[in-house]
Parts: C-alpha cells; structure tokens; sequence
C-alpha cells in the first residue's frame, strides 16, 4: 500500500486548508513537520521530508504546497526511488526567499503535476511555469486562484482532489 506524503508551506496548513481535507480524504497518509514554520530554510527543510521518506515503508506520493514543494523537490533528488509521483501546488519562487535556483535545476524522475495560478502573490505564472519545465512536470494553470490556500478560497478542493487521483492513474 502506498502512502501519501503531505508537504505543508510557510507556516504549516491549518485544519481549513487543502492538504489537511486531503488528510481526512485520502487513507494513508503522513504529514512533514518542520522545526520552525516561520522560517523557511531549504536545506533544513528538505531534510525534514528525507527523514520523513526515510520512515515510511512502500511507495510515496507528495502532495506540497508552496515552499513544501522546494523543499519536496530538493529531498526527491535524493530519494526519487521512493517515490512514485508528486503533486506540487503553488510552488514558491526560490528567489523571493534567497534560495539558489542552480540547486532545484533538475529533472525529476516520477510523474509530477505543477498546479499554479494567474494571480498567485507568492510566483508569478510563468515562473511556476518555467520550474514545471525544468523538473519535467506536467502544468496546468486553474486561472485567477491566488496562492490556492484558504485564503484564497481552497478549504475542501475538490478539483484537487481529482486532479491527485487522475496522477496517480497516469492520466
């Protein structure tokens, strides 16, 4: 059986966001925590999501959100054989965190979808985008959604939802 890795962003997701529904939705599922929620450190981050990796037994699917997904990202190029794909959401922008893009300039080795927005305040369309591309991923653009957070209005996400099952089918 395979287990569902959830990767919050900056400041962890609250019981109303997304990935805490996918959580009650989806069997089998584990959550990253990192040591400071407030402080976004990539290295410390991704090593986080490997020690997480590294306690699960069987296949993994990444849902992430934001800089969950820098920090999945960087973790699967050292554990891409654990993981069997990975849905990144409103991936953050590296650069507006001091993070060296040089380090996420890598294709990965599973099936991916990047999920952004038009408006996301966090990274503009076509840089989400353009990482998509550097990491051979699937993108798709769901239009003016903000940061795809309760915020902006993603509580129960549906559509999400879907689009996680319709990955892992490979379709």
């Amino acid at each position: 059986m395979s287990t569902t890795l959830i990767v919050p962003g900056l400041r962890n997701s609250g019981p109303d966001h997304w990935q805490t529904w996918f959580e009650q939705w989806l069997p089998n599922t584990r959550r990253v925590n990192q040591a400071d929620w407030e402080r976004t450190c990539l290295s410390d981050w991704a090593s986080r999501v490997v020690d997480e990796i590294d306690r699960i037994e069987g296949p993994i699917w990444i849902v992430a959100h934001s800089f969950g997904c820098l920090a999945s990202v960087t973790a699967s190029f050292v554990r891409a054989d654990r993981i069997s794909g990975a849905l990144l959401v409103a991936p953050a922008d590296p650069a507006r965190f001091g993070e060296p893009e040089v380090l996420l300039e890598e294709k990965l080795l599973f099936p991916s979808l990047v999920v952004a927005s038009s408006n996301d305040p966090w990274v503009m369309a076509p840089v989400a985008e353009r990482w998509a591309a550097a990491w051979g991923s699937r993108y798709l653009n769901i239009g003016d959604a903000g940061h795809i957070n309760v915020d902006s209005g993603h509580g129960p996400w549906k559509e999400g939802l879907e689009l996680f099952k319709q990955l892992r089918q490979g379709l």
